[in-house]
């Protein structure tokens, strides 16, 4: 952890005439301000102080923790995030609680890793250059921003189309290389606000606007063991990121990709996934059909995801331990982790992304 963070943040002269209250986490004895009216989580990002968080609007309880001390206020969550039962013990959601005094949180869930590589949360001016047509419902937006962003492979930021005040959050496909450039895998909806904008509505030269990064599920270097990767629709693109990124470092360890979808027609960037199983020593891509249609010719893993993803694990027997990251729809997650829990991966090397519904 790093000094800055062992410190109370220092206030900026603008600060000084806003109500500010203190924040203190425990058990890593890190404290910040936060102001009236501003959600903790957001108090924590802005700070360049990263907690355990995922969906920022209280559907995912990532960011649960325990108040001890203080007085507080909780804007709408989801119960099946934080249940009536545990409201009534003091828990609560980071990113849906407002402090109306000094707080001491004891954090449930905490990564040192995690918080000693904590990016401050910024804001970007970003232009679209390009959407490209991956699948029937899959597109490729890429932007360039006003400058570089700082992020983790895996990690995320909230675009907004400033006309429309659509803001909706992306995990980015490319790697952090320092450039300007950010690509996102984007699963279209048909009453989504966001993404029925790619097709027609947003082109080329339009502004959008980047703000982040966000996301505690990015690439962790330098581990000896394989490296397993499940997802399915846009959680493609966080994976793709960390698979590339890993790529990138030339780090050497078993990959297991993972990919589930209903048809052929889902499927994409099997060229390039077969490119890498030439290149690289120890890599298997392994997509899974639930749905094959008439004509897909398929000869590939059929069934769910987490089906094909214990029956694999239990025949190949990786040896070392297993890092697995997975990305996409909640219920895909919550079938997978017990597989994966099953398959001996470790708590703290099991790392996750739940695509949730926006409710904004």
């Amino acid at each position: 952890m790093s000094d800055t963070q062992e410190k109370r943040a220092d206030m900026p002269d603008a600060e000084e005439d806003k109500v500010l209250h203190t924040v203190r986490f425990e058990p890593v004895g890190v404290e910040m301000t936060v102001e009236e009216g501003e959600t903790v989580l957001d108090a924590a990002f802005r700070q360049g102080i990263s907690v355990m968080h995922g969906c920022k609007e209280g559907q995912c309880s990532s960011c649960k923790s325990l108040l001890i001390e203080g007085d507080v206020e909780m804007q709408k969550y989801s119960t099946f995030a934080l249940p009536d039962y545990e409201r009534e013990t003091n828990h609560i959601l980071l990113c849906r609680t407002l402090a109306f005094s000094d707080l001491t949180v004891e954090l449930l869930n905490y990564d040192e890793d995690l918080m000693r590589r904590s990016i401050a949360v910024s804001e970007y001016d970003a232009t679209l250059t390009q959407i490209t047509e991956l699948t029937h419902d899959i597109r490729l937006l890429e932007v360039e921003l006003s400058r570089p962003l700082r992020f983790w492979a895996g990690q995320y930021v909230d675009l907004t189309i400033p006309g429309l005040g659509i803001t909706r959050s992306f995990s980015m496909a490319s790697t952090p290389n320092g450039q300007r450039k950010l690509e996102f895998i984007i699963k279209k909806y048909p009453n989504g606000a966001f993404s029925s904008q790619l097709d027609g509505g947003l082109k080329p030269g339009d502004r959008l606007v980047a703000k982040g990064p966000y996301g505690t599920c990015f690439r962790r270097e330098d581990q000896p063991g394989p490296l397993v990767l499940v997802g399915g629709g846009s959680g493609m693109s966080p994976l793709w990121s960390i698979l590339n990124d890993h790529v990138q470092s030339g780090e050497q360890r078993p990959i297991r990709f993972f990919y589930g979808a209903r048809s052929r027609r889902d499927l994409f960037y099997l060229d390039d996934f077969a490119e890498l199983a030439d290149r690289l020593p120890d890599f298997r891509f392994i997509p899974a059909l639930s749905n094959a249609e008439p004509g897909d010719d398929w000869t590939g893993e059929t069934g769910f995801i987490h089906e094909v993803l214990g029956r694999t694990l239990r025949e190949e027997s990786l040896d070392g331990e297993i890092d697995a990251y997975t990305c996409g729809p909640t219920p895909m997650i919550d079938a997978v982790m017990p597989v994966l829990q099953m398959a001996g991966v470790a708590p703290e090397r099991l790392y996750f992304d739940k695509f949730t519904q926006a409710i904004r």
